[in-house]
């Protein structure tokens, strides 16, 4: 393993026996990849791709079938290397009737942290996440949102090298989602590494470094966005303001068009000539306000490999 690397999964695999019956599900089949010191590593796929299963692998909770595995340089389960490492679960659980405080304190115990240290270290993390002013409040009566900020303050109690988060968006509105990416940024600029899955593309898309995305149970890709994302035009968005008669040139096949107070959107196809229908739209009197051209966003990345993925699996 290089000394960058800082997480590593090579094959990993894990089957569970559900029901009465012993039912075999194979929750991971073949999940590979590499975390890097010091960066920002997004972990997605579809439900029921594997994500959590893997994740509890790394922590220690679960032991994979197969596959080998490590934890900033040791084997997983460690507890040097735990001691090092920070995680949120998908679903944390939380005792409703501790304070934000109580837990926090119990949490930073558990990491090894106590006396003066703890209780700066549990302030500041309470200012951190936004909850300075939920103070003395019981667990029981904060909202999933809280909680989750709760859950990741935990997670940075022990002050720890490695930061693993299962769904850390889970619960948050749009500024909460915005302060968690915030403060995956500054863990970054102190040299830790963040390792998280999430549903939210647009989240990935502004913070991670690179990525690996699973799809059942499998690693189909991983690197930096960039070099996973085509960088071919795929088609083109023009905004137009047709005239007072609202004419418009005659739309080619496969064109999508929004009308929205009175300017009117159009998503035009790689294969057309945009040169020519811009000419054209500017003779009938039409105003060009914009033209965007677009290229593969990691949402029609995401479905187009998940689609590939489940269409493999249904042929199996």
């Amino acid at each position: 393993m290089s000394v960058e690397s800082v997480l590593t999964a090579v094959g990993l695999a894990k089957t569970f026996h559900l029901g009465f019956f012993r039912k075999k599900v194979q929750a991971v089949k073949d999940v590979s990849f590499h975390v890097k010191k010091g960066e920002i590593f997004g972990f997605l796929g579809p439900n029921g791709a594997g994500k959590t299963t893997t994740m509890k692998i790394l922590t220690g909770l679960v032991f994979q079938d197969r596959g080998t595995a490590s934890v900033l340089g040791r084997p997983v389960g460690d507890l040097h290397a735990k001691q090092r490492m920070g995680y949120l679960p998908e679903t944390p659980y939380f005792y409703e009737y501790l304070t934000q405080e109580e837990f926090l304190d119990f949490s930073g115990q558990l990491a090894g942290v106590a006396g003066t240290v703890l209780r700066k270290r549990r302030e500041e993390l309470i200012e951190r996440v936004g909850l300075g002013h939920a103070r003395g409040r019981p667990l029981r009566k904060f909202s999933k949102g809280m909680l989750q900020r709760v859950g990741i303050a935990q997670a940075l109690m022990g002050d720890p090298d490695l930061v693993i988060l299962d769904e850390p968006m889970t619960g948050l509105d749009p500024l909460g989602r915005k302060e968690v990416r915030d403060l995956m940024v500054a863990l970054k600029r102190e040299g830790k590494t963040v390792f998280f899955s999430t549903h939210i593309l647009p989240d990935v898309e502004m913070i991670c470094d690179r990525v690996a995305l699973v799809v059942a149970g499998r690693t189909v890709s991983e690197g930096p966005l960039a070099s996973l994302l085509s960088a071919q035009v795929i088609g083109t968005e023009v905004h137009l303001r047709p005239s007072a008669a609202g004419t418009l040139p005659e739309l080619p096949n496969g064109v999508d068009k929004l009308v929205s107070g009175g300017d009117v959107r159009l998503d035009l196809p790689a294969s057309v000539d945009v040169d020519t229908f811009l000419l054209s739209a500017v003779n009938a009197g039409a105003h060009v306000i914009s033209v965007q051209p677009r290229r593969e966003s990691l949402e029609e990345y995401f479905v187009q490999q998940a689609n590939k993925g489940n269409a493999k699996v249904a042929q199996s």
